[in-house]
């Protein structure tokens, strides 16, 4: 029985919402429930989708805002920022995933056409769901994380590669042509030479003022980029390039304004939002009874993407120095698909080159490396622990990445004071203390903190100070106190939170002098003093305090010695004193 659109649309959002707070209690992102609701809702199980053009259009208008976002971040100074490693381990990541992924596919009996677009799709990973999880984990800023978001950003280079290529093959997703083919290249071409002429002069005279203005309502500006994103969309589609590639051009021609981040924050739920229509449009082209055949397929599929593609990752990094344990970490990150696999595949489908049958496939290799990779990068110190035996073949008997002049030599003794991770707050305590007469030894992954700080007349290593053995190798005697300042884990404390794994590890060295770290709450202090800590710092209460001892002595009114009071009240304010 049909029911009207308003109240069927209701249903599929109800069914979206459970199947969404299910994925919660299992800690699932909410792809997955998206793609379970579109399975569920399609005509081989609960078959409430009839406004086929309603879920339609609003498909398409979520695709053009997805590679809208993804153009944002494209800017024209993006292959410079990024690095040679993430440039090179994307590409290899990429190139070795599609090889393998065609030989296996041909070995499961796929036409070589089919085989190509489904290879292809295996080899896009989930910057929605990576940056999320790292994000929870606090690992963003870790050097794994550093190097998995930049070889996420050529993935999403690829991705748009691949759907300039597709596109130009179809002339326009599901459209055909009367003309020659002379012709229709030639058009082809004049349309996206005009297009790209028009882009580049938007960037150049246009864009930064025009966002400026109507960053002025906020409101506006979420209708602007979406009405930019689907404009551009429906331009790129009426010269023959297609509504995919209208919207990352969308999202190019902003890239370079200065409010970017802001219109990619603000469009984040819509675009999650919108996804859902696409997942159940996908949904109800999925054939149910089709699913039991491609078990098998996707199974072996699924353990490729699961293990393969974190090995790849591992042996690329490995061969260019990496230690092993920054290579399985960042290697884990592309256990899964992306929704672009999905949508890759229905473009292929819609331009006749491949089976519906192949979506099916794609979708179960989706929900299973989605929902299992979740748990792996979750876990991911966890499997570190029980996987580094056999790790050693992934690491060069000299890992100069991360080790190389930067390991600490002869010249690197003789420190009062060792500080881990040197952004704001550790920089700040560091120039105090110097300024006190201390000898420093700073420690931070990132190359450009640790060249400012040595341009300070500082000593300074690169290594990353959440890894075990980095810690080991620090230059410990005489050092009277260990400061961490690295980027803490939000909620429950875990095995990957930094200021644990440096507690541990040197109290374990036989670290007998003080260590320090920074804390957002007294819960967290207690357990930090619990595993050996014994000084917590608080950035925000201690700003709070340096500001009311300069407002008293401002008004007349010098405060006290330790009167604005201490977090946790045990020890908590330590003064060194220069020899």
């Amino acid at each position: 029985m049909e029911i009207g659109t308003f109240y069927e649309i209701a249903l599929l959002l109800g069914l979206a919402t459970v199947l969404g707070l299910a994925g919660l209690i299992l800690r699932q992102p909410l792809i997955v429930a998206f793609i379970a609701a579109g399975i569920l809702a399609g005509p081989g199980v609960l078959n409430l989708i009839h406004s086929r053009e309603v879920v339609t259009l609003l498909s398409q208008i979520s695709i053009a805002v997805l590679l809208f976002l993804v153009g944002l971040k494209l800017d024209v100074n993006l292959v410079r920022s990024i690095g040679r490693v993430a440039v090179a381990t994307g590409l290899g990541q990429v190139l070795f995933t599609s090889l393998a992924g065609f030989g296996l596919c041909l070995a499961m009996g796929m036409e070589r056409l089919t085989a190509l677009y489904v290879a292809v799709a295996l080899t896009f990973s989930s910057t929605i769901i990576i940056v999320k999880l790292l994000g929870d984990k606090g690992e963003i800023d870790s050097l794994h994380g550093k190097i998995a978001l930049g070889f996420l950003i050529v993935q999403d280079l690829f991705v748009v590669l691949a759907m300039v290529v597709v596109s130009a093959m179809g002339l326009g997703i599901g459209e055909s042509s009367s003309r020659n083919p002379v012709e229709d290249f030639v058009l082809l071409a004049g349309g996206a030479v005009a297009l790209l002429t028009l882009t580049a002069m938007f960037i150049r005279y246009i864009a930064a003022p025009l966002t400026t203005f109507a960053v002025r309502s906020p409101e506006l500006l979420v209708i602007f980029a979406v009405a930019w994103a689907a404009g551009f969309a429906a331009l790129a589609d009426v010269v023959g390039l297609g509504k995919e590639l209208g919207g990352l051009l969308a999202g190019v021609s902003l890239a370079s304004t200065p409010v970017r981040d802001l219109i990619g924050a603000r469009l984040a739920s819509l675009r999650d939002f919108l996804l859902l229509f696409f997942f159940l449009g996908l949904g109800a082209t999925v054939d149910v009874s089709m699913l039991g055949a491609q078990a098998g397929p996707a199974l072996v599929l699924s353990v490729f993407v699961l293990v393969g593609n974190p090995l790849i990752v591992m042996a690329i990094m490995g061969y260019m120095g990496y230690r092993k344990r920054t290579s399985f970490l960042a290697g884990l990150t592309v256990a899964q698909i992306s929704e672009f696999s999905l949508i890759f595949l229905s473009m292929g489908v819609n331009l006749g080159h491949v089976a519906p049958e192949a979506i099916g496939l794609v979708t179960l290799v989706g929900l299973v490396t989605i929902a299992v990779s979740v748990y792996m990068i979750t876990w991911s110190h966890h499997l570190y622990t029980w996987c580094e035996p056999w790790l050693g073949v992934f690491e060069r008997r000299y890992p100069f990445r991360e080790m190389s002049e930067d390991t600490p030599g002869a010249e690197y003794r003789g420190h009062d004071v060792i500080i881990l991770g040197l952004g704001r707050y550790g920089s700040r305590i560091g120039q105090g203390l110097a300024s006190a007469g201390l000898r420093l030894l700073g420690v931070d992954f990132n190359p450009e903190a640790v060249r400012s700080w040595r341009e300070k007349g500082l000593d300074a290593i690169f290594g990353d100070a959440d890894d075990p053995e980095v810690l080991a190798h620090l230059p410990l005697t005489g050092v009277r106190a260990v400061i961490s300042t690295i980027p803490r884990s939000l909620g429950p404390l875990t095995e990957a939170d930094g200021h644990m794994t440096a507690i541990r590890t040197l109290r374990d060295l036989g670290f007998t002098g003080i260590i320090a770290v920074t804390v957002d709450g007294e819960e967290k202090g207690a357990e930090y003093l619990a595993m050996g800590a014994t000084l917590l710092l608080s950035p925000s209460d201690d700003a709070a305090e340096a500001a009311i001892e300069r407002l008293c002595a401002a008004v007349g009114k010098p405060i006290a010695p330790n009167a604005t009071g201490s977090l946790s009240g045990a020890s908590m304010r330590y003064s060194v004193q220069p020899n």
